[in-house]
């Protein structure tokens, strides 16, 4: 669906269609389209009470930037579900959808079509402090693409940057209800199907995108197929929720879950990364509670500060071992089994995974779960 650029008699009253996406990748895929003809029109259409695209309920996860600054990475929230309504998501749908059950944290965004090199692309206007969290943690780590957005360039997918053919630091106009000349600040895996692009949320309010138009939930201990039911209930009829946890939508590429267990599997011999991700999902189902638990362990394999002294790694090469961060804390749990013997197999990786958490059952769950990654993915 096509956007229309801003007519002689000035681009704040031009009218614009923006498509936001229900589906597909860039360049197909079913829209539902949403009309704003100028900057009245579109307050006008939104429910009152609808706060600007931040991080809701539950707080932020990392502290909002000012100016060009963006906040470190404090932790990774793995989407569980997607939600793009029909119109835009009032607060009281937002806050209903964050006391579902095991709801933990959840985001609400705006979001529309806009046109890059001729292409309509799916795009989200977010505050890039708050929003890194939610993105594969590759991605969000990436502290360049975090500072750029917040310098007000644009993100996009990788698929985007290839298929756009688009450079690093090279302005390109972008159109909406205004067309301004943005500078390309890199690209990442961002891990929604359909959306390929980002904007600094000031820049989305100026290009006239539909505010609140989209939500992201993380809910750990709980199927998302029973939370995108809940979510779609809320949202009503013309909502489209999709269930991000569905094999279609995980990738290896940059660094996700999957990709950083068997990473640091190949660190020890004989070790399964099937054992690695079933201790991830024990222990904070793969990074969604990675706090302090009440025996005082952190991060996403759950080491205690004692131990992660002896045992931390520092994977990712940012001179720190970090507890918190995933792409240290999964090799640190793989050379803390292999030290163990975990790399031996039979009795003595069942003694290497007692030495993580000395308890008979958790051994048989975690080597039980490991039994159904494997058979799962072979």
């Amino acid at each position: 669906m096509d956007v229309a650029p801003p007519s002689p008699a000035g681009p704040r009253r031009a009218a614009l269609t923006i498509a936001v996406l229900i589906a597909g990748n860039l360049g197909g895929g079913a829209y539902a389209a949403i009309t704003a003809r100028d900057d009245a029109d579109r307050r006008a259409a939104a429910p009152r009470g609808v706060p600007r695209p931040s991080g809701f309920p539950g707080g932020p996860v990392t502290n909002v930037a000012d100016g060009a600054q963006v906040a470190p990475l404090r932790r990774v929230v793995p989407p569980d579900v997607l939600a793009v309504g029909a119109r835009p998501i009032g607060q009281a749908q937002v806050q209903r959808i964050a006391k579902l059950g095991r709801v933990r944290d959840v985001i609400a965004v705006a979001g529309g079509a806009v046109q890059l090199q001729g292409r309509s692309v799916n795009a989200f206007a977010v505050d890039p402090s708050t929003f890194r969290s939610w993105t594969p943690p590759g991605t969000a780590k990436a502290n360049d693409l975090w500072a750029a957005l917040a310098s007000d360039q644009f993100v996009v997918s990788t698929a985007a940057a290839d298929q756009l053919r688009l450079s690093k630091g090279f302005p390109y106009p972008v159109v909406g209800r205004t067309m301004p000349n943005l500078m390309m600040g890199g690209s990442g895996a961002l891990g929604l199907p359909g959306i390929d692009m980002l904007v600094h949320q000031k820049t989305g309010r100026s290009m006239g995108l539909v505010p609140n138009i989209a939500v992201l939930v993380n809910a750990p201990g709980v199927s998302p197929t029973t939370t995108v039911g809940a979510v779609r209930k809320i949202l009503g009829p013309g909502a489209n929720v999709v269930n991000l946890q569905e094999q279609r939508y995980q990738s290896p590429a940059n660094g996700s879950y999957l990709d950083l267990y068997k990473r640091a599997a190949r660190t020890c011999s004989g070790l399964s990364w099937t054992v690695l991700a079933a201790i991830g999902q024990v222990e904070s189902d793969h990074g969604r509670n990675p706090g302090r638990s009440s025996a005082g362990a952190l991060g996403p394999m759950q080491f205690m500060p004692a131990t992660w002294k002896a045992y931390g790694v520092d994977g990712d090469g940012d001179g720190k071992a970090d507890i918190m961060n995933p792409y240290d804390a999964i090799p640190g749990a793989a050379r803390y089994l292999c030290a163990n013997g975990a790399g031996k197999g039979g009795r003595q990786l069942y003694r290497a995974v007692f030495q993580y958490n000395h308890a008979d059952w958790y051994v048989q769950k975690v080597l039980a779960l490991a039994k159904a990654y494997d058979d799962r993915y072979q």
